[in-house]
C-alpha cells in the first residue's frame, strides 16, 4: 500500500500543476483581454469625446449678439488672430474663442478663485476651499466690478461673457472637453454660465501666487526657535548693490519735489530699509512659533495659480535701445518664470480693429489668460512691454490677541468682522464655515483645527500682553481691497507712447510688476503697483503684533514717487527680479528680498561684453541670452572643489568631470549632473541638520522620480530618492539667496556651518569649509551611483533634470487612463536653478523640473513681423488637439516661433478661417 499511496500522491501535483497552470494561463489571457477590452473602451470613449470637444475652426457660426462679422484666423500653430469692426465684437469673439480652446481650463480657474472646487472634485477639496473663501477673492473682484472698474471696461468683460456663454450654449460636458466626460463617472457637475466677476477673480490667483515674501516673513520668525540674529543674517544676507545691478541706476528721489526723477536730483534721502526685521514679535513667543508652523502646512495645500505657492518665482525681461542693435529700433526680450502646467498659464492671440477708431480701438498681440479678456503681456502698432514680478512687500502677517468676543487693539477689545460661507460638495454634504477678520485681514488660523486649538492654549509671553483665550493669525494683503488692474490692461493694450504707458501702469495696482517698455525709438522702466508705506523701524520682514496701531500701514508710495527710467545713457534695462534700485536712492523700503541679482548681472553681462566688443544685438542674440545655462554659483565653487584631495578613485573620476567645464548646464553634460549634486549636499551637509524642523515644508521633497522612469516613485522610494534624509530635517531649495550665502561664508573656512557630524557608514564629519566640501562630493558621487549607474559616461544632466507635464486637475488625481490621456513628458532640459534659462528645481527635493520660463517673446520694434514667440505647451486644452503640445518640443531646444502681425503677414501664416456671423 505504501508504494500505491506514493504513486498515487506522487501524480496528484502534477494533475494539479497542470491544472494550476492552466488555470494561470486562462487568468492571464483573462486579464490581456480585459486590458484590451479597457483600452479599446478607452479609445472609443476618448476618441469619440475628442470628437465631440474639437473646436470648429473652419467655416462660419452665427453668433447672436455681434453687430458684424468677425473673422478668426489661425496658423499652423492653432494661434488665433481676430479682426472685428468694434470693441465689443471682438471682445465677445475673444471669449468665444478662448472658450473653444481652454473652457475646461477657465472653469477650474474659476472654481479655484471663488473657493468652489469642491463642486466640481469632492470632499478632497473642502479644505483649500475653505482658505479660499477665508481670502475672499471672489468678493473682491466683485466689488471691483461694482465699484473701481470703468464703464468701457465693464462694457469689455460683458462682451467677453457674452462670448464665453456663446459658446457654452446648447453643449452638455462631454461636447465642451473630456474632463467633464471624466468628471460624469463620479458627479453630475455640469458647467454654469460665466459672468464677467470670474474674469476679474483670476488676477487676485495671480496676485496670490506672486505675492511677495510672506514665505520669508514666516521662515524668520520661525528660525528665532533654533537660530541667533547673527545666523538668521547669515541666512539672509544684504543685498549685493556693488555686485549685480539694481534696475534703475540713473534716477533719483527728490526730497524736495517729492517727486522720482531721472535728472537733476540734488539730494538723497535717508533710507529705511534693511534686512533684518525688527520690533513686535522678534522675540517669538510660544504662540506665534505654534502658529506659524501650522500656517505652513495650510499654505503649502493651497493650489497654485501661476506660481509654486509664492515661492521660486522669478522671469526675466530687458529691453535694448537703438543704438546698440542691428535692427536699428530697440529689441525687447520678456520670460516669465512659472509653474510648469498644462496646458501653459498663457493663450497667445492677437485683438484688431480693422480699422482703428473711437468704435473700435485695438490691435494688439501677444500672451493672456484664459478667461480674461485682453492681452497682458506683448505688443500693439506702436509700443511693446514686458513684465517680471518686482517681489515688493505688499503682504503682513500679524499675531493677533484673540478673546471669544473679539481682539485686542490699542487696549481695547474690537469686535470680529464675521460672514458665513457655504461650500457644495459634489457627492457630499454641504459644509458651512464662519470667517473672521480683525483691522489687519481675515484670520487664516482659523482654517486648521489645530491652529484653532494651539492658539486658545497658547502660552503667554512679554510680546503679547496678558488678556484673553488664544492667538491668531491674521494676513494685511494689497489684493484684499478693490482695485483697477484690469483698466490697466485695456489702457497698456492701447497705448500709443511712454506717457500713455506710463498713465495705464498707475491704475496696474496688484500685482506689482516691474514694466519694461520699447517703442521705435525709445525705451523705459515704471514700478507700478499699490505699495504700503510702515513706520519708521518697521520693515514687515517678521510677522508684527496686531494688537498694537503703532505697526499698522501708514499709507501707500505716491505713484510719482515710484522708481522709473527712460532712456538711461548706457542703452539697455534689465530687471529679472533684482533690487529695483540702490538703497541710499530711495526713502522708501520696498522690499527686504528682492533676488540677489544672479539671472539680472548674467544678462547684464552679456549685453554688455557685446557692446564692449563692438557688436550689435540682433533678434537671435536676444533669443540665444535666454537660453543661457550657464551656472554661477559653479563659477564659484568648482575652483575650490578641484583643490580638494580625493583619495577614493571612483569619487576622483566624479571629481575629473568638473575639470575645463565650461559651467554649462546642458542637457547632456555630465559635469553638470555632478556639480548640481554636489551642490545639492553642500546645502544639505552645512545648513539641513541646524534649521528648525519647523521650516520641514522646505525639506519636502517637491518632485521626485528615478531618473529613468516616467513618473513620481511610491513613497518608500521617495525617502531614498531625497537623500535619506530625517523628514522631519529642513533643507535649502538652492536658490539665489543660497548663492548668496554660501559667497559670504566661503573665506570663514572655520564657520560653524561648515561643520557636520559623520554620515552614514564611513561618510567622515566635517571640522571645516573643505572637509564639508570634500564629504559633498564623496556624497554626491554614490547619489549618482544610485541613480544613473556607476559608469560616469552615462551620466547626464537631462536624465536628472526632467519636465513632466501634468494636467493639474485630472492629471494628478484622476484615473490611471485618464492621466495617461492628459499628461505628457517627460522631457530632459537645460538650465536650471537661477541661470537665465531658469528651469528651477528645489535641492530640498531632488532635481526635477518644477517652474520654467512658461513662455519667450523678443520683440523687434523696427519690423514688428520679425518678432518671435513660443509658448510652453500650445493653444489648445483639448489632450487630443493637434495643439496640445506641439510648442513644447520647440520650446526645450530654445527655439521661437515666427510672431506675424500686420495684416499681409497673418493671412500669410493663416491655415483656418472661422467667420462669426450675427
Amino acid at each position: 500500500m505504501p508504494p500505491n499511496t506514493t504513486a498515487s500522491s506522487g501524480q496528484q501535483p502534477g494533475k494539479s500543476g497542470r491544472k494550476k497552470g492552466r488555470k494561470a494561463r486562462l487568468i492571464v489571457l483573462v486579464l490581456v483581454l480585459a486590458i484590451i477590452g479597457g483600452i479599446a473602451y478607452g479609445a472609443y470613449w476618448s476618441i469619440s469625446t475628442v470628437r465631440a470637444s474639437l473646436p470648429q475652426t473652419k467655416g462660419s457660426i452665427t453668433l447672436e449678439g455681434l453687430s458684424g462679422p468677425v473673422d478668426v484666423k489661425r496658423d499652423g500653430y492653432g494661434i488665433p488672430q481676430i479682426y472685428a469692426s468694434t470693441d465689443e465684437d471682438l471682445f465677445m469673439a475673444q471669449g468665444y474663442v478662448q472658450a473653444q480652446d481652454r473652457f475646461y481650463e477657465m472653469d477650474v480657474r474659476r472654481h479655484m478663485t471663488s473657493g468652489r472646487l469642491s463642486e466640481m472634485f469632492g470632499k478632497g477639496q473642502v479644505k483649500n476651499d475653505e482658505f479660499l473663501r477665508t481670502l475672499g477673492w471672489d468678493r473682491v473682484a466683485k466689488k471691483e466690478y461694482d465699484t473701481k472698474l470703468s464703464a468701457s471696461t465693464k462694457k469689455y468683460l460683458q462682451a467677453y461673457a457674452k462670448g464665453v456663454n456663446a459658446y457654452l450654449e446648447g453643449k452638455d460636458g462631454k461636447e465642451i472637453s473630456l474632463e467633464y466626460a471624466a468628471l460624469g463617472f463620479t458627479n453630475d457637475y455640469k458647467p454654469e454660465q460665466w459672468t464677467p466677476v470670474d474674469s476679474v477673480s483670476w488676477l487676485k490667483a495671480m496676485a496670490w501666487d506672486l505675492r511677495g515674501n510672506m514665505q520669508d516673513e514666516i521662515d524668520r520668525a520661525l528660525m528665532t526657535s533654533r537660530l541667533g540674529p547673527k545666523q538668521i543674517a547669515d541666512l539672509y544676507p544684504e543685498y549685493p548693490y556693488s555686485r549685480n545691478k539694481a534696475i534703475v541706476q540713473e534716477g533719483q528721489y527728490n526730497e524736495l519735489t517729492q517727486t522720482f526723477e531721472q535728472e537733476g536730483s540734488t539730494s538723497a534721502a535717508g533710507s529705511t530699509s534693511g534686512t533684518t526685521g525688527t520690533t513686535g514679535t522678534s522675540t517669538a513667543s510660544t504662540s506665534l512659533q505654534s502658529q506659524l508652523a501650522g500656517l505652513q502646512d495650510v499654505l503649502d495645500d493651497v493650489p497654485t495659480a501661476v506660481g509654486v505657492n509664492g515661492n521660486g518665482i522669478g522671469s526675466n525681461a530687458w529691453v535694448v535701445a537703438s543704438k546698440y542693435t542691428i535692427t536699428g529700433s530697440p529689441l525687447l526680450a520678456n520670460d516669465p518664470h512659472l509653474s510648469a502646467s498644462l496646458p501653459s498659464v498663457w493663450y497667445q492671440m492677437g485683438l484688431h480693429c480693422r480699422t482703428v477708431s473711437s468704435k473700435c480701438q485695438y490691435d494688439v498681440t501677444g500672451y493672456t489668460f484664459a478667461g480674461m479678456p485682453g492681452v497682458v503681456i506683448g505688443h500693439n502698432a506702436n509700443i511693446a512691454w514686458g513684465m517680471t514680478n518686482s517681489g515688493v512687500d505688499v503682504t503682513d502677517l500679524y499675531l493677533e490677541k484673540l478673546s471669544g468676543s473679539g481682539y485686542l487693539y490699542d487696549g481695547k477689545t474690537v469686535p470680529f468682522t464675521t460672514r458665513e460661507e457655504t461650500i457644495k460638495v459634489a457627492g457630499g454634504k454641504s459644509k458651512t464655515i464662519v470667517v473672521r477678520e480683525t483691522n489687519n485681514g481675515p484670520l487664516l488660523s482659523d482654517r486648521d483645527d489645530e491652529l484653532v486649538k494651539v492658539g486658545k492654549k497658547a502660552t503667554v509671553d512679554t510680546a503679547a500682553p496678558d488678556r484673553g483665550d488664544g492667538y491668531g493669525i491674521a494676513l494685511r494683503w494689497t489684493a484684499l481691497q478693490a482695485g483697477t488692474t484690469m483698466d490697466a490692461v485695456f489702457a497698456m493694450d492701447k497705448a500709443a507712447n511712454w506717457n500713455d504707458f506710463r498713465a495705464a501702469a498707475t491704475l496696474f495696482e496688484v500685482p506689482s510688476q516691474n514694466l519694461v517698455y520699447a517703442d521705435s525709438k525709445n525705451i523705459g522702466y515704471t514700478l507700478p503697483g499699490r505699495i504700503p508705506t510702515r513706520a519708521k523701524g518697521v520693515d514687515g520682514s517678521i510677522p508684527q503684533p496686531g494688537w498694537d496701531s503703532k505697526y499698522r500701514w501708514t499709507g501707500w508710495i505716491p505713484q510719482d514717487e515710484l522708481p522709473y527710467e527712460y532712456n538711461p545713457s548706457r542703452g539697455y534695462i534689465v530687471t529679472a527680479n533684482q533690487a529695483v534700485i540702490d538703497q541710499d536712492k530711495y526713502p522708501y523700503t520696498l522690499t527686504t528680498d528682492w533676488g540677489y541679482g544672479t539671472r539680472s548681472q548674467r544678462i547684464t553681462d552679456l549685453i554688455q561684453s557685446k557692446i564692449d566688443d563692438g557688436g550689435k544685438i540682433s533678434t537671435d542674440d536676444m533669443r540665444q541670452m535666454q537660453v543661457d545655462n550657464s551656472s554661477e554659483i559653479a563659477k564659484l565653487l568648482v575652483p575650490k572643489l578641484l583643490k580638494i584631495d580625493i583619495e577614493d578613485k571612483d569619487v576622483r573620476e566624479a571629481q575629473k568631470l568638473l575639470e575645463g567645464w565650461d559651467y554649462t548646464q546642458d542637457a547632456d553634460s555630465a559635469a553638470a549632473a555632478y556639480f548640481n549634486s554636489v551642490w545639492r549636499n553642500i546645502l544639505k551637509l552645512a545648513f539641513g541638520n541646524k534649521l528648525p524642523k519647523e521650516l520641514r515644508v522646505e525639506g519636502q521633497c517637491l518632485w521626485v522620480e528615478k531618473a529613468d522612469s516616467t513618473g513620481p516613485v511610491d513613497e518608500e522610494t521617495e525617502v531614498r530618492e531625497c537623500g535619506q534624509r530625517d523628514p522631519d530635517q529642513a533643507q535649502p531649495d538652492g536658490g539665489d539667496r543660497w548663492f548668496e550665502v554660501v559667497r559670504n561664508l566661503m573665506d570663514d573656512e572655520k564657520s560653524d556651518w561648515w561643520k557636520t557630524p559623520a554620515g552614514v557608514g564611513d561618510r567622515p564629519k566635517a571640522e571645516n569649509r573643505d572637509q564639508l566640501f570634500k564629504r559633498a562630493m564623496i556624497d554626491a558621487r554614490w547619489e549618482l551611483t544610485a541613480k544613473l549607474g556607476k559608469d560616469i559616461d552615462t551620466w547626464s544632466w537631462g536624465r536628472l533634470h526632467r519636465l513632466f507635464l501634468k494636467n493639474q486637475t485630472l492629471g494628478t488625481e484622476g484615473p490611471g487612463i485618464i492621466q495617461y490621456i492628459l499628461n505628457r513628458g517627460p522631457w530632459k532640459l537645460s538650465g536650471g536653478e537661477a541661470t537665465v534659462n531658469a528651469t528651477g528645481w528645489n535641492a530640498a527635493g531632488g532635481y526635477g523640473v518644477i517652474w520654467v520660463p512658461s513662455m519667450r517673446m523678443v520683440v523687434n520694434l523696427g519690423d514688428l513681423d520679425k518678432s518671435k514667440w513660443i509658448n510652453l505647451t500650445g493653444a489648445s486644452g483639448h489632450a487630443y488637439s493637434a495643439h496640445y503640445t506641439d510648442q513644447t518640443g520647440k520650446w526645450v531646444k530654445g527655439e521661437l516661433l515666427d510672431w506675424s502681425f500686420s495684416k499681409d503677414a497673418v493671412d500669410k501664416s493663416t491655415s483656418d478661417t472661422l467667420v462669426l456671423k450675427p
